[in-house]
């Protein structure tokens, strides 16, 4: 049994070579292929030639968050109108968020309103609707959040859609190339 050696002849030299020839070619193919899809994504998330898309995510109960939430949506497309540009801008609710789609106090569940959104409530409703009805801001909320507490779907507010679970709907909202926002 021969010993065996690295000279360029040897099978493991070859072997040897040709794995490095095979990292090197999946090294640059990889990162082809991220700047081609970084391109795409540019192009397809609201800040190439296309329209302006992103999602806000609404699952916090604070009612101050929330307004500063919709302070900047509003300064949002009120720039996206002033610069003519196209926009799809929607707010997913889950879990606490559900509290700003209601006037039901949500009595006896983990998300009933309080003292500092009861006070908020008709300013929040109002600006929020504005958005929807002025500026086409789409409202999604978490089915599995509404069932969870009992809401009836007439008690939400109008142009409510339902989406089957919340998280869900912001991946697939990434996944087409929204910008995803929360407010913290």
């Amino acid at each position: 049994m021969q010993p065996r050696t690295t000279q360029s002849g040897s099978p493991l030299a070859r072997a040897i070579n040709q794995l490095i020839v095979s990292i090197a070619v999946m090294v640059v193919l990889t990162a082809t292929g991220a700047a081609v899809h970084a391109q795409s994504a540019l192009a397809q998330d609201g800040f190439g030639d296309g329209p302006a898309k992103v999602v806000y995510h609404a699952d916090f109960k604070d009612p101050r968050r929330f307004s500063a939430m919709v302070t900047s949506i509003y300064n949002m497309v009120s720039s996206y109108e002033n610069e003519l540009r196209d926009y799809d801008v929607r707010i997913v609710f889950n879990s606490y968020g559900i509290r700003f789609l209601t006037d039901d106090k949500l009595e006896g569940t983990p998300f009933e309103a309080d003292q500092a959104l009861q006070e908020r409530r008709e300013n929040l409703k109002g600006r929020l609707m504005s958005l929807k009805n002025v500026y086409d801001v789409k409202l999604e909320l978490c089915e599995i959040t509404r069932e969870d507490v009992g809401l009836s779907k007439d008690k939400l507010y109008e142009g409510v859609t339902p989406v089957g679970s919340g998280v869900v709907r912001i991946a697939e909202l990434q996944s087409e190339g929204f910008a995803y926002i929360k407010i913290e």
